[in-house]
């Protein structure tokens, strides 16, 4: 089993770049009800991801921790 919950991101304001603390999550679109099928996106060795349901960018940003976003409010809490 899983010792590490995939942490999930959402965009609820619509900014076209969002940095976080890790290379892989979930992402969500916006908020519930008005959110997008839920996708695993995995950045590998690359610094940055484009999400295929709502096209933002999603860049890895060493400086962040894995619960942090720039903007900030963008991890959905546990």
């Amino acid at each position: 089993m899983a010792e590490q919950v995939t942490p999930h991101f959402c965009n609820d304001a619509g900014v076209p770049t969002i940095r976080i603390g890790v290379s892989e999550f979930q992402c969500m679109g916006a908020r519930p009800p008005h959110d997008h099928p839920h996708v695993y996106l995995d950045m590998g060795s690359d610094n940055e991801i484009i999400c295929p349901y709502c096209s933002t960018v999603y860049t890895r940003d060493p400086s962040l921790s894995p619960d942090q976003s720039e903007p900030p409010g963008c991890r959905l809490a546990d």
